[in-house]
């Protein structure tokens, strides 16, 4: 449980850096908002565990799922690796994890 933990925490923490860096950038004010948001679930999720398994992994597998919906259509469109090739790698990487660690039990 310590690796997807550990997982956990950098994804939200790459997240949230994502979203400042998407505002800074381009000045977009739903990148930070949506990355904020979803880092702070990813790093409560990585939180959670290993005390309340279940909440978390499943919170960090709902957070990867949505993010993986988000931009793996936007990496195949725009073919993109930043943000949109690295949000999905990592979103599907989350998916993983949070897969594997619930079949671990």
């Amino acid at each position: 449980m310590g690796a997807t933990k550990i997982y956990f925490i950098i994804f939200g923490v790459l997240t949230i850096a994502g979203g400042i860096i998407g505002y800074v950038k381009a000045g977009s004010l739903p990148s930070i908002i949506a990355g904020s948001i979803t880092g702070l679930l990813l790093l409560i999720a990585a939180l959670l565990l290993p005390e309340h398994r279940a909440i978390g992994l499943a919170t960090a597998f709902v957070i990867s799922l949505l993010l993986a919906a988000q931009f793996i259509p936007k990496f195949i469109r725009t073919g993109k690796a930043m943000p949109a090739g690295m949000m999905s790698i990592l979103s599907v990487i989350g998916i993983a994890m949070a897969l594997v660690a619930w079949m671990k039990k």
